[in-house]
């Protein structure tokens, strides 16, 4: 596991919590729609920058 692909995992779930806290407070719909594209989108390229697909 190296860093950039730590960085993007670690990334993707600071987004992830944010659109959980974001939709907990009830703000608007293309907020949450957003950081959660933003989160699955750095998850999606930490997970296939790890080097077990190699």
């Amino acid at each position: 596991m190296n860093g950039i692909s730590t960085l993007l995992i670690f990334v993707g779930l600071f987004l992830l919590g944010g659109a959980i806290s974001f939709w907990k407070q009830k703000m608007p719909k293309g907020v949450i729609t957003l950081l959660g594209i933003g989160a699955a989108m750095s998850l999606v390229a930490g997970i296939m920058r790890l080097e077990v697909w190699s």
